[in-house]
């Protein structure tokens, strides 16, 4: 199964908020965006960097949902499916061209 469908699933059973791979229209209150940005694979063994962005009509909402989000992803681990996961980093990544409020967590994910 593709990791993305996996962590999606998880995500959408765990985290209360709506959850996509993809903007689709206009969007609006608080939801969750996130993609893989880069993979790699040695002996067998598949590692891939995301980034899960959380929005909020706040900045204060998408800080709090940015914790809630990295709380989530951290439980991911009671899966099989994942054999190591690590916050990269995470910080304010406001869009100052749409004028949405986000947050941004980057995970090294191996599987």
């Amino acid at each position: 199964m593709m990791v993305e469908l996996v962590i999606l699933k998880y995500l959408k059973e765990h985290l209360g908020v709506p959850v996509y791979l993809e903007e689709k229209g206009v969007m609006n209150g608080e939801f969750v965006l996130f993609e893989k940005t880069s993979s790699s694979k040695i002996n067998q063994i598949s590692s891939a960097t995301f980034a899960f962005q959380s929005y909020a009509e706040s900045m204060y909402g998408a800080a709090r949902l940015n914790e809630k989000v990295k709380e989530t992803v951290e439980r991911m681990i009671e899966l099989d499916f994942f054999a190591s996961i690590k916050l990269n980093s995470d910080y304010n990544f406001t869009d100052t061209e749409s004028k949405r409020y986000r947050y941004q967590a980057v995970y090294d994910v191996t599987f």
